[in-house]
């Protein structure tokens, strides 16, 4: 293998080309262009990564058996069909391949993003400008000439697929609804490879889905969400009491800063409390709550 690689280990695995029944124990070895499943040196698999059309963490195709507990499976192309082929080993080690197998297929990736497309309620009039889309901890990024834009995955509301006119042309675009500074952005990023497009949903879906399960676990009373809400809402206090805002009692409402600090979604500086990036997604998912 020419190109370096980028994740050597042993664990089982399977796949619909192979004839066994079976999971069978080798090599797991990825480079920036492919994955080579090798049992022996005659008894490989080499999946070109141009050829891989999705990747799941944790599922497994009932055709491959009952034998796989923590896997990553990957979804391919060869010689017009679609094949799947499963990897299992420990939780650390398929968590950890598992996105850097991502990374190999995504990053670098052309893309045309429109940076900021939407603050708050407000359309902007930034262009679309060329990238290479990068995956890092936590983030999504944009590097080009001019410098660096980051995504913050803490700070995702929501995401979805549309379409959008570029350059004369109809093309398929990633809706990225986000928090920055305090405030509720939209960016647009259109990737001319459907296969990676879908991969990286796929792959966003996978980081959102435990954000909102991490979410889910923080107990929010009425009177944290009101904190929240009112933090979210008024930005920069001017020095005015948070509990003169929301016409509480400074003990109550200090108490119940407190709890919020402890879940992570509040945090105290020179100026008093703000949201952590949590806290700001989660403030945002309940404005709605507080102000029926």
């Amino acid at each position: 293998m020419s190109e370096s690689v980028i994740a050597d280990f042993v664990a089982k695995f399977n796949s619909e080309v192979a004839s066994r029944n079976d999971p069978i124990r080798g090599r797991v070895v990825l480079s920036q262009k492919r994955l080579v499943l090798a049992a022996s040196e005659e008894d490989k698999l080499t999946i070109s990564l141009d050829s891989v059309f999705d990747i799941a963490i944790g599922q497994v195709p009932p055709d491959l058996g009952d034998f796989f507990d923590s896997t990553v499976t990957v979804a391919f192309e060869r010689n017009g069909k679609r094949l799947v082929a499963a990897i299992e080993a420990d939780n650390d080690k398929i968590e950890k391949f598992g996105t850097v197998l991502f990374k190999a297929i995504i990053n670098g990736t052309e893309t045309t993003v429109k940076e900021r497309a939407r603050v708050g309620g407000r359309v902007s009039d930034e262009p679309f400008r060329t990238a290479r889309l990068f995956l890092t901890p936590g983030t999504v990024e944009f590097r080009r000439d001019g410098g660096t834009f980051a995504i913050d995955l803490g700070t995702v509301t929501d995401f979805d697929r549309t379409t959008r006119d570029i350059n004369g042309s109809s093309r398929p675009v990633l809706v990225v609804r986000h928090m920055q500074d305090g405030q509720a952005i939209t960016t647009l990023a259109a990737i001319p490879s459907a296969r990676k497009m879908s991969i990286l949903g796929r792959y966003l879906r996978r980081e959102y889905s435990e954000l909102m399960e991490e979410l889910q676990k923080v107990e929010l009373t009425k009177d944290k969400k009101e904190v929240l809400v009112a933090l979210y809402s008024t930005g920069d206090m001017g020095g005015m009491p948070l509990a003169s805002i929301l016409g509480k009692d400074s003990s109550q409402v200090s108490m119940v800063l407190q709890d919020l600090d402890n879940d992570g979604l509040v945090q105290n500086g020179e100026d008093g409390p703000t949201l952590t990036p949590k806290g700001k997604v989660v403030a945002s998912r309940h404005l709605e709550d507080v102000n029926a």
